[in-house]
């Protein structure tokens, strides 16, 4: 009852009835037909089957005729030699067909890498730019050298203002903090100066 029961199952296929047909390796014979078409494909095999007919002709031709096996018209070289383009044609578009899906699988390969080195060259080119943009707003060694330069020279000003009145501070003591003002005019340290010394700007 079991055995009918999976007999009957949909899921599962039936096994084939009847005469079962040898099992070859598509893989090895696909190989197998490679080397056979590379092997016709070369100038060895030409020249190999060029001897080969030359010497049936000349054996069916030039023998004498007991011994000849295929006399004129050479029947048997006519079949043996449709025979061998049966097969050399299916063998060799096999050979054919393998060579075209490996063709493709190396095409999605290199179409895979171009795209994946494209989307690389893209992101490298946008930090690239981020890059450039990033370093427009640092300060550069020029920009820090003038900054400096710029820098010393109102500290050269500074020191120069601040000698000048030092001279007037000499000059006012030496005559008893009074006297008439000196005809220079007072720059912005002198207010400075008075008011940390206690005394009004005027």
């Amino acid at each position: 009852m079991a055995d009918q029961r999976r007999a009957e199952r949909l899921d599962q296929p039936r096994e084939p009835r009847g005469v079962k047909l040898p099992r070859f390796d598509p893989e090895a014979f696909g190989r197998w037909s490679e080397g056979i078409a590379r092997g016709m494909g070369t100038a060895n095999f030409i020249v190999y089957m060029t001897v080969v007919i030359a010497a049936w002709f000349a054996w069916n031709t030039i023998a004498p005729a007991d011994l000849r096996f295929d006399p004129y018209t050479f029947t048997f070289l006519t079949l043996v030699l449709s025979l061998q383009a049966s097969y050399a044609a299916p063998l060799i578009l096999l050979a054919q067909n393998r060579q075209a899906d490996r063709d493709r699988v190396a095409l999605e390969e290199d179409r895979r890498r171009a795209t994946a080195q494209k989307a690389d060259t893209e992101y490298l080119a946008r930090e690239i730019a981020a890059l450039r943009i990033a370093m427009g707003e640092v300060a550069t060694r020029d920009f820090l050298r003038s900054e400096l330069a710029r820098l010393a020279e109102e500290l050269d000003e500074a020191a120069q203002r601040r000698q000048k009145l030092e001279r007037r501070q000499q000059e006012r003591a030496a005559r008893g903090g009074g006297g008439e003002p000196l005809d220079e005019p007072r720059d912005d340290l002198d207010g400075d100066f008075a008011t940390r010394e206690g005394r009004p700007e005027g």
